[in-house]
């Protein structure tokens, strides 16, 4: 898939220990860094290429260990969410 070279350099900044291309394929792992790490500038950007359903649908099904405690409340009460979900947590198998 094409990607503009502006939504790539977003994916280059919030998920920079890997390539822009593969963050961006899997598009609700890196909305959900972005919307954890990004700046006002970079979501303004990704909201060019995303929806409110696609940022809304992160919060539906979360991947675990991305969000830290402020960037989930944040996002949970921009979307009206009241009371806010418990955290996402990682879980071990056979723990």
């Amino acid at each position: 898939m094409n990607y503009t070279p502006e939504l790539v350099a977003v994916a280059e900044r919030v998920i920079w220990f890997e390539k822009a291309e593969k963050s961006l394929r899997d598009q609700k792992r890196f909305l959900a860094y972005l919307m954890t790490y990004g700046t006002q500038d970079e979501l303004r950007v990704a909201k060019r290429y995303y929806s409110r359903s696609d940022f809304e649908s992160v919060l539906d099904d979360p991947p675990a260990g991305i969000f830290d405690a402020r960037s989930w409340n944040y996002w949970n009460l921009v979307f009206g969410r009241k009371p806010v979900p418990p955290l996402p947590e990682r879980k071990i198998p056979g723990v």
